[in-house]
């Protein structure tokens, strides 16, 4: 082999490894330029949770217990490999940590008040969502799901009743899941809602 060949096969795999670079630069970007989030399982290590999330968040203050809230708006992912699910992008959203451990999640899956259709739609997604993950409802008789019926539309609509709905992760996770008239004073003319939801190790059965 000539050098002028050795040189030429050099310059092909440079070449491989520069496309391939490229490439792998390229799907980490599409990656990044898609909705921001928070991924995380609760348990673990918050620094875990920061190298994994999209949104920028704070470190941890280590030994104390506080919590975070995102730099920008962005929805959640729970990465349990049963037990997750993905919320629309949120705007209040607080990452509660102990020790440097994910606690728990407070957040309000929106980023404004919702028209009931459209709180409607996101309370029952993420039901659909626990459901097909194996999550069961918890103290169902006094806390039943939300579901798009007239009963529940005008529970909701009646400003001091709302609705409040518990899920069990087996007895790893629980969620409580809340719905609540909001006065929007930027349309005082329109019913808008606001969505609770909180996440946590699992209490147990009640």
């Amino acid at each position: 082999m000539t050098w002028l060949a050795t040189l030429g096969w050099q310059y092909q795999r440079i070449a491989q490894v520069v496309i391939i670079l490229l490439a792998l630069a390229a799907i980490r970007l599409y990656a990044q330029s898609g909705e921001p989030e928070i991924a995380l399982v609760i348990g673990e290590p918050y620094e875990a949770m920061r190298q994994r999330s999209s949104a920028a968040i704070a470190p941890a203050i280590p030994g104390e217990v506080s919590f975070n809230i995102p730099m920008s708006d962005a929805r959640l992912r729970f990465t349990d490999p049963q037990y997750g699910f993905v919320t629309p992008s949120a705007r209040f959203f607080t990452v509660i940590y102990r020790d440097e451990l994910i606690h728990s999640i407070r957040m309000s899956p929106q980023i404004e008040p919702l028209l009931l259709d459209d709180a409607l739609k996101v309370v029952l997604d993420l039901q659909e969502q626990w459901r097909k993950g194996g999550w069961t409802p918890n103290r169902a008789g006094d806390f039943p799901s939300f579901a798009d019926t007239p009963q529940w539309r005008a529970q909701l609509r009646e400003v001091n009743k709302g609705g409040t709905a518990y899920w069990l992760a087996g007895d790893k996770y629980q969620v409580m899941l809340m719905v609540n008239r909001f006065r929007d004073y930027k349309r005082p003319t329109e019913e808008r809602y606001l969505i609770t939801l909180g996440l946590s190790k699992s209490r147990g059965v009640k």
